[in-house]
């Protein structure tokens, strides 16, 4: 594995079973994530991010499971590690922060004890002292004063509890923060304050994170990179500006063009045809086929491949693929 990739996903597949049958949640998903850069996971409700994020961890239980893949993490395959080496690698070295810390923090227990039993669960031998005082510098060094450490997550506001959250990944330098929808719950203004720090925190810490969000516009703002996601499969990977400037997958053209039009020459919104597939039964063949305005007869049939396009974007479309190229130069022949 490359030294400027932390995180290698290697074909990942993640089911559940229920009761209307196995649902592929993620399906056959490849993925590099860099050391120290922001890499944007977007899509609509129910295209797999937040189950993509999870299986990072492998948190995953009961009727989900990882059914393939590898997980190349620092140069160790995490798919081969028993439940408690996994265990000691969760929040020492992969932190996550949910996008609803109210109910992800334990209601009963003051902000210091979340903070020093993360400590002494992955570094027993640090005394209570000790543990308190780094506790109390990361939360002041998040923008909350050291008194508050003692108030309970209800005593807190939303954006608050979120950086108590991010203080819980920075606890113990984790190498990579997975952020699922942090800033569903928070109002505009404490949501461009929590972007910022986290573009602080990311290069004061050297942060690696993974934002999974729906909001194209989070992504625009403080992502290097960004990965679109559809019916569990990734349609396109690129670098932020070259995404947004020339987005090449037309389910990418879609998402951009149903952003509300800042600049108001435009008398009405745009609308994607159709609806998300439903999983228990995907559509053959690319899954946004039934709602595409380009679609061909092999787009019906046959899965396209996420590789290298013009520019260095991956994209999964027949539009641009190699495969199809090489058939037409072929029919021609």
């Amino acid at each position: 594995m490359p030294n400027d990739i932390l995180y290698s996903i290697r074909n990942l597949t993640v089911e559940y079973r229920t009761r209307a049958g196995s649902v592929e949640a993620v399906d056959d998903v490849s993925l590099d994530i860099r050391r120290g850069e922001i890499l944007g996971l977007v899509g609509e409700s129910g295209c797999g991010k937040s189950t993509l994020g999870k299986g990072l961890m492998r948190l995953h239980t009961g009727p989900a499971q990882i059914t393939a893949g590898e997980l190349w993490f620092d140069g160790r395959d995490l798919m081969k590690l028993s439940p408690r080496e996994m265990t000691e690698i969760r929040g020492a070295e992969i932190g996550m922060v949910f996008q609803d810390p109210m109910t992800s923090l334990n209601p009963v227990q003051r902000i210091l004890e979340h903070l020093t039993e993360t400590i002494h669960t992955h570094e027993p031998e640090v005394s209570n002292a000790e543990a308190r005082v780094r506790a109390e510098e990361l939360i002041e060094r998040l923008g909350i004063r050291r008194d508050r450490i003692m108030d309970y997550p209800h005593q807190m506001s939303g954006g608050m509890r979120q950086r108590v959250m991010i203080s819980l990944a920075l606890s113990l330098k984790a190498l990579l923060v997975i952020a699922d929808e942090p800033t569903t719950s928070l109002d505009v203004i404490v949501e461009a304050k929590f972007l910022d720090l986290l573009k602080e925190l990311q290069k004061e810490f050297g942060l690696t994170i993974l934002l999974i969000t729906h909001n194209i516009g989070v992504v625009a703002e403080i992502s290097d990179r960004v990965a679109v996601m559809y019916a569990a499969k990734l349609v396109e990977v690129g670098e932020v500006n070259d995404v947004f400037a020339h987005p090449k997958h037309p389910y990418t053209q879609g998402l951009l063009r149903s952003v509300p039009n800042i600049k108001l020459d435009s008398g009405e919104l745009y609308k994607m045809a159709g609806a998300p597939p439903d999983l228990t039964h995907p559509p053959s063949g690319c899954r946004f086929h039934p709602r595409c305005p380009f679609v061909m007869d092999i787009c019906r049939d046959k899965i396209p491949p996420l590789e290298v396009i013009e520019g260095g974007q991956l994209a999964a479309c027949w539009l641009y693929s190699s495969v199809m190229s090489k058939r037409q130069e072929e029919s021609h022949a």
